[in-house]
């Protein structure tokens, strides 16, 4: 990924080359229409970024605030970031099905919407799944995702020390017997 040194989300416009500024700046308005109360635009990550704020939610894994959607402008691409549609397999898929609807060809990662000319994204659609997501659902998502990921990890601790047990005992010899 291609980050940005710029530290105002006019700063990062600013740098872009007209064509991907326009697109940007298009992007830009429909995530802003429909963002819901509660995210705040920002730079995070060398890219425009749409967060809960330090203040709202402080306990994060990176001691950063929680990305909730980004744009930005790619070496080869542009790209819409999406974590609600990354860490919501219903919304996932929701938004695979209604961008299929539009006609249009989706370049997706795991988070990100690549395309190269705004012509080739639904903007719209984009606009839609933004406002799908209210802050305080998007926190239990995170804060599920984060209890799960902790289960797996204690899980797999356990995993490695009862193997680490077994490999032990297996070590041992046996006692000889008496000639």
């Amino acid at each position: 990924m291609v980050g940005s040194e710029a530290t105002s989300v006019e700063q990062y416009l600013a740098e872009l080359p007209e064509d991907r500024r326009a697109a940007i700046e298009e992007v830009r308005a429909a995530i802003l229409a429909n963002l819901p109360d509660g995210y705040v635009e920002n730079i995070g990550f060398g890219m425009i970024a749409y967060s809960v704020p330090l203040e709202t939610y402080p306990d994060t894994y990176n001691k950063a605030p929680l990305m909730y959607a980004a744009l930005a402008s790619q070496k080869n691409h542009l790209a819409v970031y999406l974590t609600s549609v990354y860490s919501n397999p219903d919304l996932k898929q929701w938004f695979i099905d209604e961008y299929k609807a539009t006609g249009k060809k989706l370049d997706m990662g795991a988070s990100c919407v690549r395309f190269k000319k705004i012509e080739q994204l639904p903007v719209e659609l984009i606009g839609e799944v933004i406002g799908k997501v209210q802050v305080d659902e998007f926190l239990a998502r995170y804060e599920q995702i984060q209890a799960e990921a902790a289960e797996r990890k204690a899980a797999a601790k356990a995993a490695r020390a009862k193997t680490a047990k077994t490999a032990k005992s297996a070590k041992k010899k046996p006692p000889r017997s008496g000639r």
